[in-house]
């Protein structure tokens, strides 16, 4: 079948296109006309939501949490909030509704219950594609009551954002009230340790007190140098001053009295040798010199020996004096040692106590933020646009209705003549009745029907022609 016999089924079955036109139009109209009107209420929110987390105060923007518009429009279509709706309008309390549910249910289960179901099988929810906006309808047959449900869908839904982002805020208070307790108590604890370890050692600096004590230990270092040095050379005066004879110390080279008595020898000695050439050794004289060179000689041996254990004496006293600095020194550094243990110990202790008081100020700052925003009553959801009573049905729609009824009606009415022209097959064209009775068409005679007139009056004969293939 190709379009030109498509065209001339049609054509010859008009009459089944237009009747079932006319049928589908017609049950179309009436259906719509008989069906309740419903309209609908709608109310438009608008979700601009900052994530908080209750105990660490993190802040995440909504638009980077996942699922959160989808999680939005499960609350509100909840079973939670359905409730609140009822309670709100005050549903279970009519009596008509009552006796409906009776009726319905034979008095099975909750009213409450059953309404909340009713509602949200009536509920659309629609969330914008790329906002924010949130459109909450209700369908219904009374136009105020869809508003005032839509309405009361939004303000429920309002209130139970509130108490899902204050009753986390509370449980947080307490949790936070509980540990602030415990860290005060332990700023309390670290302090007590701090104050009795400073009690029991003393201390009241122990900067101050170290830096003393360890200038204190630089003077006993430099004091031992200059001891040492000083003892090495006491004891080099005295090997030297306790020598053979002595003669060679500085100690002894620069003892005046030893160089008198050096000097008064020699001019002794050089006249009991000019008395030697002269007189005899028996000469009184004589005696005499020699006496004296004796009694010089011996005053000298006595000065050296004095002088050698005046160098040994000193000697021994710089020793003393080394022995003594090095056990101060040695004093002095265990102190600085003790000291710089007692401040490291000193310094854990003053470290848990700024620990504890960070802490402590860290928790009391976060159970004030918290306590402010569980005491909150601000909603991150506003109202943009709330439901009002709609003066125009939402269904049935006439128009839209008849117009698909016609598309129907013309879709229904082509299948009918196909399916007709199908059960009674008919020559419509020449290419029929080749194709029929497998036989060449010499010719085709193009005949029209007369032309019917006013009145009822036809033309006798019809104009004819003769076309040869």
């Amino acid at each position: 079948m190709n379009f030109a016999q498509f065209l001339l089924i049609l054509r010859a079955r008009k009459r089944i296109l237009f009747l079932t036109l006319l049928i589908t139009v017609s049950a179309t109209v009436i259906v719509s006309l008989i069906l309740p009107k419903t309209y609908k209420g709608t109310s438009s929110l608008v979700l601009n939501y900052k994530g908080v987390d209750s105990l660490t105060g993190l802040t995440m923007p909504g638009q980077l949490l996942p699922g959160y518009m989808a999680t939005q429009i499960d609350i509100i279509s909840s079973k939670n909030v359905a409730l609140r709706v009822v309670d709100q309008l005050k549903l279970a309390q009519s009596s008509a509704v009552i006796e409906q549910f009776n009726s319905d249910t034979d008095g099975k289960g909750d009213v409450r219950n059953w309404l909340a179901d009713i509602l949200l099988k009536k509920l659309e929810i629609v969330p914008s594609r790329e906002s924010s906006v949130v459109d909450i309808t209700f369908k219904g047959s009374d136009p105020q009551f869809v508003a005032a449900v839509a309405n009361a869908f939004a303000d429920e839904y309002q209130k139970i954002s509130i108490q899902l982002k204050v009753e986390p805020m509370k449980k947080a208070s307490l949790y936070f009230d509980t540990q602030l307790k415990l860290l005060r108590d332990n700023v309390e604890l670290s302090q007590n340790k701090l104050s009795k370890y400073q009690q029991d050692h003393g201390i009241v600096s122990v900067d101050n007190r170290l830096d003393v004590e360890s200038n204190r230990l630089n003077d006993l270092s430099a004091q031992l140098v200059l001891a040492q040095g000083q003892a090495m050379e006491a004891h080099s005066r005295q090997l030297m001053a306790s020598g053979s004879n002595g003669v060679e110390s500085p100690d002894v080279a620069s003892n005046p009295l030893i160089q008198n008595l050096k000097v008064n020898l020699g001019a002794a000695e050089a006249k009991l040798a000019e008395l030697s050439q002269r007189l005899s050794v028996n000469h009184p004289q004589y005696q005499s010199a020699k006496a004296e060179v004796e009694k010089l000689r011996g005053d000298l041996r006595d000065q050296l020996a004095v002088t050698s254990r005046s160098v040994s004496n000193n000697s021994a006293i710089l020793q003393q004096r080394e022995e003594s600095v090095r056990g101060a020194l040695s004093a002095q550094k265990m102190k600085v040692l003790e000291l710089n243990r007692t401040r490291d110990e000193m310094n854990v202790l003053s470290k848990d106590v700024e620990n504890a008081q960070h802490a402590f100020d860290v928790a009391s700052q976060r159970l004030s933020q918290t306590r402010i925003e569980g005491q909150s009553d601000q909603s991150d959801v506003a109202v943009l646009n709330p439901a009002v009573a709609p003066t125009e049905p939402a269904s049935p729609k006439l128009g839209l209705n008849i117009a698909l009824s016609v598309f129907l009606g013309i879709l229904l009415g082509v299948g009918f003549a196909v399916l007709a022209e199908m059960l009674n097959r008919r020559v419509r064209s020449e290419s029929d009745l080749s194709a029929l009775a497998q036989v060449p068409v010499l010719g085709v005679i193009d005949w029209h029907p007369p032309k019917r007139k006013r009145f009822g009056i036809k033309n006798s004969i019809a104009p004819s022609r003769l076309r040869i293939n």
